[in-house]
């Protein structure tokens, strides 16, 4: 398969584009659907980052955490960090709901177990690849100032530290790869985008509500949208995508929370 073919592919024929007519429709569906989640999220993650910049205290020296405790009491954070994972796999519901209602089958979007174990071999080897890159740009922009120090868990060493933060993993990686790719890149096929423009503007949104990490979380996540992103377009399958970010953020948040207090390089 040749470079140029991934740089610019042929648009598919399904699904097919709806009339103009309708089109109207859909973009304010789009809009409501990401003004309540993504998109919400990533206009809070850039006044976050505004909001750091103007302190006077470095970017460097400025902390955020991924995964903080709730509440005081541990039973309540436990449900607290459960309503949190449950509000994830909601925002993906949606998104599947509406294509579903649309006449869409979840195989459509790459959603089937056809192909399970070749879908989790493909996911390993997503995360191997965009783990150790997205590390490398985590670290250079470390050393140019440029990113606040992430803390992927500050939760205490409780029984349910390490499940709460698996299904975390998997809540973000559900919501991100069925709204941000699935849903939000097939809607973009209905409204006759073509595949590259359709493709930025994902990967842009993706990088939107990273932007609380600093400018190379932006980066980042950017380029892991467009990877991603190509990806379902070429191979119609999100389950490696969804698997290969969930393995990504288990390693980043029960690592962390393993070696949190242990090695002296990490925030």
């Amino acid at each position: 398969m040749s470079v140029l073919a991934w740089l610019n592919p042929a648009r598919p024929d399904f699904p097919a584009a709806v009339p103009r007519d309708e089109r109207r429709a859909l973009t304010i569906e789009l809009l409501i659907v990401f003004a309540i989640t993504f998109g919400l999220s990533g206009i809070r993650s850039l006044l976050s980052l505004i909001d750091a910049a103007l302190d006077t205290t470095p970017l460097s020296q400025q902390q955020v955490t991924l995964n903080p405790p709730l509440a005081a009491e541990q039973l309540i954070d436990l449900l607290m960090q459960l309503t949190s994972v449950l509000r994830l796999l909601a925002w993906g519901a949606l998104g599947l709901y509406l294509l579903w209602r649309a006449g869409l089958k979840l195989a459509s979007i790459g959603l089937d177990r056809t192909r399970v174990w070749r879908d989790l071999a493909a996911g390993s080897g997503i995360a191997a690849f965009i783990g150790i890159a997205g590390l490398g740009v985590f670290l250079v922009g470390r050393a140019l100032g440029q990113s606040l120090a992430v803390q992927p868990s500050t939760l205490d060493d409780t029984w349910w530290r390490t499940g709460v933060l698996v299904l975390s993993a998997f809540g973000n990686a559900w919501a991100e790869e069925v709204l941000v790719v699935g849903y939000l890149l097939t809607r973009f096929r209905q409204l006759a985008w073509s595949e590259n423009l359709a493709l930025l503007a994902a990967a842009v949104l993706r990088g939107s509500y990273h932007l609380y990490q600093g400018l190379p979380g932006f980066v980042g996540n950017v380029a892991m949208g467009l990877v991603f992103g190509r990806l379902w377009q070429r191979t119609n399958r999100l389950w490696p995508l969804i698997v290969a970010h969930t393995l990504i953020d288990v390693v980043a948040f029960v690592g962390y929370a393993l070696l949190r207090g242990k090695v002296s390089w990490l925030p």
